[in-house]
């Protein structure tokens, strides 16, 4: 672990299995978090050594320049096998000792069902990471923490999200942030029939940020789901227009 990043606290904390998974879900959240002042970090768990495209190196370099976009304080990627990420004590525990260091407040991540075998297991590995780093008999060295809010990117899942946050402002320093993933997004031969053509990745992630800022009665929007309930205190600050 970085020296620098031994001092560092986290409010909101994305967990994500692949570099560029924050970036298409919920970059535009972690803008406008940072744009409030809050301190915000992004734990991805593989190198995305099995990518179709590009290498493990070329995606070191732009995950870097994608967290600097975004405005992210923090960000590290753990070693687990890409396509393989497994839900073990070990890993449980790995993400324990980063939750212990850099205490956040809020954890995003992914929903649990996915066409991705490691987005879902990501997100069951996330949470019962968060729980056991909460217990002071797990030993890591760190003080127990437990994130008070758990949240899961929902944009690419067919379900009615809890809840949509206003990306509008920071729509095109997301899309650049997602398109520092050169190796991935620009056109190429390899992939080809499994990957959008760049000159539609725009208008796609547009799209679907336009869809669900429109369920809010914003411009652009990402969506998330929370599994437990919302309290209010006052129904007259309610946002989003019924009718």
């Amino acid at each position: 672990m970085p020296a620098e990043a031994l001092d560092f606290r986290a409010d909101v904390l994305a967990i994500a299995a692949h570099r560029d998974d924050v970036e298409q879900t919920c970059g535009g959240t972690l803008l406008r978090m940072a744009a409030r002042s809050l301190r915000t970090a992004i734990l991805d768990l593989t190198q995305g050594e099995a990518g179709t495209r590009g290498t493990a190196a070329d995606r070191v370099r732009e995950a870097n320049e994608a967290a600097r976009i975004l405005g992210v304080g923090w960000r590290q990627a753990f070693n687990l096998p890409d396509g393989a990420v497994a839900n073990t004590l070990e890993n449980r525990i790995a993400i324990v000792r980063i939750l212990r260091l850099l205490r956040p407040r809020v954890v995003i991540l992914p929903y649990w069902r996915a066409r991705h075998p490691d987005h879902a297991i990501t997100a069951t590995l996330g949470y019962e990471a968060c729980f056991l780093s909460g217990l002071e008999k797990v030993e890591t060295g760190a003080a127990p923490h437990r994130p008070f809010k758990i949240v899961y990117a929902s944009l690419y899942a067919d379900v009615r999200p809890s809840f949509i946050v206003d990306i509008a402002p920071f729509i095109e320093q997301r899309h650049l942030a997602l398109m520092a993933y050169r190796s991935q997004y620009a056109n190429q031969s390899a992939g080809t029939g499994l990957f959008v053509p760049e000159e539609e990745i725009r208008e796609r992630t547009f799209a679907e940020a336009r869809h669900y800022g429109l369920l809010a009665g914003v411009r652009y929007g990402e969506p998330f789901v929370q599994k437990e309930a919302s309290l209010v205190d006052d129904l007259t600050l309610l946002p989003v227009q019924s009718i």
